[in-house]
């Protein structure tokens, strides 16, 4: 049996693969609500035979959001919309669906990317002012930060637990918390962005302190027979910031806080980071989480390839992989990766008659929905 078509366990949540498909942001959301693209683009994908699937980051509360056209989970409003969106995808997949919750901090209120990206100042329309540990902005010409006192910090952990309890009523399958690439909970982690003072900044068990007590508090609010995992930035690739001996400590607090699993990508904090870029170039990073930590792992970063997916899995140097661009541009890609590695994966029936002739076990025929 090919490993990475192997089933596997996160926490109590089963999958029949170990591909899963990263949060993508789509910048298509009105007021946080998810539209008729979410149900395009979540549609297809969950079509394509992977194991999981991730929402997109999901802001928590309206200042959490990268750009005004993030997706969002803080209201009646904002739930009702991703409720309709799941609901027309799964009356046609069974695939299990997870949901990254996040908050921006400083790198929020920016333009989308095909408009530049630029952060908008807190004085022009759509922009608003941001937050973070401390007042020190991502990139130098972007306005100042305001630096979070307690009453905001256990507002915004209030707010993950809003949302991961709304999460649940919708039926999500499984939670992972986004503390990498630069947002909020990454930058109370590194010390390149937090210069607090107080019992938050400092020495490393400070820093932790208080994206596990956001942990924790997604944890107490989402139901206990489902999963909650964790995105980390592996290393801000730039000399005195978070490292990998950092999150391996990170990644041991969690375990013992019942994290499920650990979503290994790297950088985001600083435009000054120096990324050393090439094929599975984040892989080592959560093989050696895997190895200190003795967490379920996900690995991320340039896997383009089934046989180069299916060594990663093998060696043992994660337990899951999981694809985003790739998988953007060949959202088939688990189905081509079944036919090269002699699996099969579940397709709806209105598709059978697509496999190739020398193929006539591809696919599994499951397809039951909820």
């Amino acid at each position: 049996m090919s490993k990475l078509f192997s089933p596997i366990s996160l926490g109590p949540l089963q999958l029949k693969n170990r591909i899963a498909i990263a949060p993508m942001c789509q910048y298509s959301a009105r007021e946080g609500a998810a539209t008729d693209w979410h149900t395009i683009h979540l549609g297809h994908l969950a079509l394509s035979g992977a194991g999981l699937l991730f929402l997109e980051a999901t802001a928590v509360e309206p200042e959490g959001r990268i750009s005004p056209d993030d997706l969002g989970l803080w209201s009646d409003a904002t739930e009702r919309a991703l409720g309709e969106v799941l609901g027309a995808v799964r009356r046609h997949s069974a695939m299990p669906i997870a949901i990254q919750l996040a908050h921006a901090g400083r790198k929020a209120s920016t333009r989308v990317p095909w408009e530049g990206g630029q952060s908008i100042p807190s004085t022009q329309p759509r922009g608003w002012k941001t937050v973070a540990p401390s007042a020190l902005p991502y990139a130098a010409h972007d306005e100042t930060p305001q630096a979070l006192e307690r009453a905001g910090m256990e507002r915004i952990r209030d707010a993950f637990a809003a949302a991961a309890r709304r999460a649940d009523r919708l039926g999500i399958d499984a939670i992972e918390v986004h503390a990498a690439h630069g947002y909020l909970l990454h930058q109370f982690l590194s010390p390149l962005s937090n210069r607090r003072d107080d019992e938050y900044g400092g020495a490393l068990p400070n820093r932790l302190r208080f994206p596990l007590e956001v942990f924790d508090a997604v944890r107490a609010a989402f139901d206990a027979g489902k999963p909650v995992g964790v995105r980390v930035s592996a290393t801000d690739w730039v000399e005195g910031g978070w490292d990998v001996e950092q999150t391996t400590a990170f990644a041991r607090e969690l375990k013992q806080r019942g994290c499920d699993f650990i979503d290994v990508s790297s950088g985001g904090l600083s435009p000054l980071q120096k990324i050393a870029l090439g094929p599975a170039y984040q892989v080592p990073f959560a093989a050696r989480i895997k190895a200190d930590a003795g967490m379920p792992t996900i690995a991320v970063g340039l896997i383009t390839e089934a046989q180069q997916a299916q060594d990663i899995i093998a060696s043992g140097q994660a337990d899951m992989v999981a694809l985003a661009r790739g998988i953007l541009y060949d959202p088939r890609w688990p189905w081509h990766a079944a036919a090269q590695l002699g699996a099969q994966v579940d397709a709806p029936p209105q598709y059978w008659r697509s496999q190739p002739h020398e193929l006539k076990n591809l696919f599994s025929g499951n397809t039951m929905v909820r």
